[in-house]
This record gives structure tokens, C-alpha cells and sequence, in this order.
């Protein structure tokens, strides 16, 4: 039975245009409770700060045939930290939407600037 955090991130996929969510169906799309340790040092976050989602993979535009044999495309939603930082349900859903979208530009070679223009930070 999935949780209430679960049925918002499903929505938020369900409500992707159909062609997005075909170019995913490759990609697992996975709620975590928070960010591992060792991912908050290798991307230089400090201490009291966090992270709402990862996408652990290979963009699009930067992949070769030479890329096969590599691990499967992931996007983590991390449960905690959306829950902590995000009391109202209202807020939540709209966060875990953003995040969702955010980690989603990732996978098609967006950067953090490419997303912050687009409202996706």
C-alpha cells in the first residue's frame, strides 16, 4: 500500500505529458528516507543542509554506445527532508512535484542554471 508521500510523487509522474513519461520508463523513480552521507560530501552540501532528490545516471546527451553495461538510471525523492522543510500538504505536493521535475531535467542534461531559469530549483 503506498504511503500519502507515495501517492503525491505518483501523481506528479501520472501527470507528466505522455512522451515524458515514455523517455522514463527506463528510469526508477524511487522514494528514499534522506540522502546517504557520503552524497551530501561529494556534492560539498554542509552540514544543517540537505537535499530533496538525486538523479544517479548518465544524461541523455552525454551518453555513447560505449555507455552499455552501466547501472540503470535513478531518481531518488528523499522523503525526510520534503516532510521536514514542507509541513502544509499543499506545500509538500508542490515541492515533490518541482523536486520530481528538477531530477527529471537532470535526465535529459539540464543544469542547475538551466533549471533555475525554468523555476525548478
Amino acid at each position: 500500500m503506498r504511503t500519502p508521500f507515495e501517492k503525491v510523487l505518483r501523481q506528479a509522474i501520472d501527470d507528466l505529458p505522455g512522451m515524458f513519461r515514455e523517455a522514463l520508463r527506463n528510469v526508477a523513480i524511487v522514494v528514499e528516507n534522506r540522502p546517504p552521507d557520503w552524497l551530501l560530501e561529494e556534492l560539498g552540501i554542509p552540514p544543517g543542509e540537505t537535499l530533496y532528490g538525486f538523479y544517479h545516471g548518465i544524461p541523455l546527451p552525454e551518453r555513447s554506445v560505449l555507455d552499455s553495461g552501466n547501472l540503470p538510471d535513478k531518481i531518488s525523492v528523499y522523503r525526510g527532508p520534503l516532510e521536514g522543510d514542507f509541513r502544509d500538504p499543499g506545500e509538500l505536493a508542490r515541492q515533490i512535484r518541482t523536486t520530481l521535475l528538477h531530477e527529471i531535467g537532470h535526465y535529459f542534461g539540464m543544469d542547475e542554471e538551466d533549471l533555475s531559469r525554468l523555476g525548478y530549483e
